[in-house]
């Protein structure tokens, strides 16, 4: 038996509960977690806005150690230090083929599976996004699973699993930073410092911040911050100030609200690029004029996480680590148990701090 967070159901509260995790079976990988942590995305599977089968175990951000393996896997053994990748790509539908693994149209595919039990009604377990890494331990595919590379604390690894994939993957590949470009990030949350650390490794010479908290400059500014905007109506017009009345070359949204999508397009150059990471609902229309979009040159694109292929880029991000451009540690502004994690919830919903790490 192991301790974990259960949703029992869309808009109910989590419930810290005992489950049943089977030993791996074919392709499959028990893991004992050192870390995981709390992604605005959990918190999008709790109210309604993505939608997973329930009763689930969430946490999709997460790292630890190979307990057991099952027949099949020989990528990883026991004992070896290990990342879960929560979208693993499965190399062959159309966008996999295409070489856009991030858009891989199976990766949630396990989230539908039953992975666990309750212990004390029996009752089906699913695995939230696939590895259900609100628990001591937890077993999934093989294919959810990358070797950790040497020189990274485990606890903090549990970042590169979410935060630190789509930040740094929003600069380096979806809005292509190039050094000496000015550069706007909306939300100073877990993602938003992970996309400020990345602006300043691409080299970006003007980075702005913005967050409707002015508790958060600080954090913004240790994470590369050159400038810090409190949201307002006046946002757009800050920044253009900031930047000789241009406006940056690049904007990314990390907060997934209309107004905010709205807000840093309009802090864009003539011809600049904005990013939406953030994830909003269905209820957040966007609305632009036909005139404007022509005027303007603009250009407004999605971004899932962090367009990236975390195969390829945990080695390239291992190294910033190592050589001491990436803080995995700057990120985190609360380290807390699993019988916290409903009240870092309600810290991110009031735009209180940074990441939140589960430590096990």
């Amino acid at each position: 038996m192991v301790r974990a967070a259960v949703l029992p159901a869309v808009g109910a509260p989590l419930e810290i509960a005992e489950i049943d995790l089977p030993d791996p079976g074919p392709g499959q990988v028990r893991i004992r977690l050192a870390a995981a942590g709390v992604c605005h995305s959990d918190l999008s599977l709790t109210n309604g806005t993505m939608r997973v089968p329930v009763p689930a175990v969430l946490g999709h951000e997460g790292a630890g150690t190979v307990v057991a393996v099952g027949k099949g896997v020989t990528h990883v053994s026991p004992g070896a230090s290990v990342i879960l990748n929560w979208a693993p790509s499965c190399g062959t539908c159309h966008t996999c083929t295409l070489g856009e693994v991030w858009l891989c149209a199976n990766a949630l595919n396990g989230a539908a599976d039953v992975y666990a039990h309750r212990t004390a009604d029996g009752s089906d377990l699913h695995p939230g996004l696939n590895v259900a890494a609100f628990a001591e331990e937890t077993v999934v595919s093989a294919s959810c699973v990358l070797p950790l590379p040497e020189g990274i604390p485990l606890t903090d690894a549990a970042l590169l699993g979410c935060a630190v994939l789509t930040g740094y993957g929003a600069v380096h590949h979806s809005a292509r930073v190039r050094e000496g470009e000015t550069v706007a990030v909306f939300g100073v949350g877990g993602v938003g410092l992970a996309t400020l650390q990345s602006a300043r490794i691409a080299g970006a010479t003007k980075i702005v911040a913005v967050d409707v908290s002015p508790e958060k400059e600080e954090l913004a500014r240790a994470a590369g911050a050159t400038d810090y905007v409190v949201a307002s109506e006046n946002t757009a017009r800050e920044i253009r100030t900031l930047t000789g009345k241009q406006g940056v070359d690049v904007a990314v949204e990390c907060v997934g609200r209309a107004v905010t999508i709205r807000t840093a397009w309009e802090s864009t150059r003539r011809g600049g690029r904005t990013t939406v990471v953030g994830i909003g609902g269905k209820d957040q229309q966007v609305t632009f004029n036909a005139l404007e979009l022509f005027h303007w040159g603009r250009t407004l694109s999605g971004c899932v996480y962090g367009n990236s292929d975390p195969a390829k880029d945990l080695p390239v991000l291992a190294e910033h680590v190592r050589a001491g451009r990436l803080d995995l540690g700057a990120l985190v502004t609360e380290r807390i148990a699993l019988d916290g994690i409903p009240a870092a919830f309600e810290n991110m919903v009031a735009g209180k701090g940074g990441r939140a790490l589960v430590v096990f």
